[in-house]
């Protein structure tokens, strides 16, 4: 690029991801001392195929193989509009590093790398504030213009466990108290929380900072209303619902990492089943602040207000014993799992999947209890993946301080999970032995009967007491030809 006057700066993630010995995915360069598009499309040209596709955004892909660059000139930008979309772009490639850096958020990610000098550019203190593990915002007016960057210092906060600089959080709670956040669309959102629940070792500063910043009061209820709701002592000496359900997902991101389910074994977790685990964790007790009763040993019982709590001490009773119990937090909990998904994405089946996670998480510490039947294992197969439901489950029982929690070993999880795997229902319901062809090779017509018939084989089925297609086939034919 020199012969042409051209200087190329890798920029971006990538600097500050080398910087800290983390893998580098992308690359972005910005190429400086270029006129316009086609003079850098042209000089591109010789390396590979170029892609003009991210041109309106000021963005040319260079094709090698199998690996993909994204070149750009310098440019400003200009807030004209709302939406991610509202900005008015000026290309120059005259500009200098430190005007062309200025656009960015942090200083962590303003960093340049000459590739021809190999000098690190750094306008902005980037390299002292990762030092002091800083998160610093570069420029009131421009990181103001963006409002998704508020979410951007949660999950960077979390993901790189750097403290937010106090005018950076200062800025960032007056932008939620304006109401900036508004015009964000659930899509984008959406990305940031995926960001700090996959890639945080501990998700809960994350959503602390949420807390601590207005955003989850302002647009997730839900789940600020975990916040000062208590719970019984002997159970969770740890605190409040909100500080076991920041407990529970560290330790489900820990599990999730360490690739171990609870008999020892090595399971890969894709993103999609990850997300999944992490939603459920997150949301397992979202039925607590409507659930909860403070019990007194007089025989009064005071309701916790969800959304509007009122702290009910000993001190309000002179002294008087108390137990604290949330029945049936688990199907209450159902319905503000759905409002606090379906404000984030409209992925209905994802949604969904998560919901008997939450519904039964209770389970395995009550069936170990309970030293439960196959019939009752079966049948909970049937309704919740066994194998998914012990991890939430483990990660509940880790996020509390209690001894048992900090041995790290869930015996009721392992012992479910056991039992399961015996019966072959581990992660999956039992197979039906008959179908509806198995009644016409029978000599049945199809009818509405059939229905009938398949649910009542399969009943046995889980009762154990029917066991082969054989056994099947026979019971069929006593109860619903012999008789007819």
């Amino acid at each position: 690029m020199q012969t042409y006057g051209a200087r190329a700066v890798l920029v971006g993630g990538a600097v500050r991801d080398a910087v800290m010995n983390l893998p580098v995915k992308d690359y972005d360069i910005e190429v400086y001392g270029i006129a316009d598009f086609e003079a850098l499309a042209h000089l591109l040209e010789p390396f590979g195929r170029v892609n003009t596709v991210g041109k309106s955004f000021g963005v040319l892909k260079l094709c090698i193989g199998g690996e993909v660059y994204d070149f750009a000139l310098p440019r400003t930008e200009r807030k004209t509009g709302t939406g991610h979309r509202g900005f008015e772009v000026t290309v120059d490639g005259s500009l200098d590093f430190a005007t062309a850096a200025r656009r960015r958020d942090f200083t962590v990610n303003a960093l340049g790398f000459d590739i021809q000098s190999g000098e690190i550019i750094d306008p902005f203190g980037g390299m002292d504030d990762m030092g002091k593990k800083i998160l610093r915002h570069i420029d009131d007016a421009t990181f103001a213009e963006d409002p998704l960057r508020v979410y951007r210092a949660v999950q960077f906060a979390a993901r790189f466990d750097m403290q937010v600089a106090g005018e950076t959080a200062m800025l960032c709670r007056r932008m939620v108290a304006a109401g900036a956040l508004d015009e964000l669309p659930r899509e984008r959102v959406y990305e940031e929380w995926k960001k700090l629940l996959l890639k945080a070792h501990r998700p809960s500063k994350g959503f602390d900072l949420m807390r601590e910043w207005g955003i989850t009061k302002k647009y997730f209820p839900e789940l600020h209303a975990l916040s000062c709701v208590p719970q019984n002592p002997k159970w969770h000496p740890e605190g409040d619902v909100w500080v076991h359900t920041m407990l529970s997902i560290d330790a489900m991101r820990k599990l999730i990492e360490d690739e171990s389910v609870l008999d020892g074994e090595r399971v890969s977790f894709p993103e999609k089943k990850q997300l999944k685990l992490m939603f459920a964790v997150l949301c397992h007790d979202l039925g607590k602040p409507l659930a909860t009763t403070i019990e007194y040993d007089n025989g009064e019982v005071i309701r916790w207000e969800a959304y509007q709590p009122t702290i009910v001490s000993r001190e309000t009773k002179t002294g008087m014993p108390y137990s604290v119990r949330a029945l049936g937090h688990e199907e209450a909990g159902l319905e503000p799992t759905r409002n606090l998904m379906y404000r984030l994405t409209d992925e209905h089946d994802f949604i969904e999947s998560i919901l008997p996670l939450i519904a039964h998480h209770l389970k395995p510490s009550q069936f170990y209890k309970q030293g439960a039947k196959a019939s009752a294992l079966r049948r909970l197969a049937v309704k919740v993946n066994i194998e998914e439901l012990v991890l939430v489950a483990k990660a509940d029982f880790l996020g509390r301080t209690t001894p048992e929690a900090k041995t790290g070993r869930y015996a009721a999880g392992e012992w479910l999970l056991e039992k399961a795997k015996a019966l072959k229902v581990w992660n999956k319901p039992m197979n039906h032995l008959v179908q509806g062809r198995d009644l016409i090779a029978l000599g049945m017509k199809p009818s509405p009967k059939f229905g009938e018939i398949l649910d009542d084989v399969y009943e046995k089925q889980l009762d154990g007491e029917i066991a082969s297609k054989k056994d099947a086939i026979a019971y069929i034919r006593e109860e619903f030809q012999h008789n007819n």
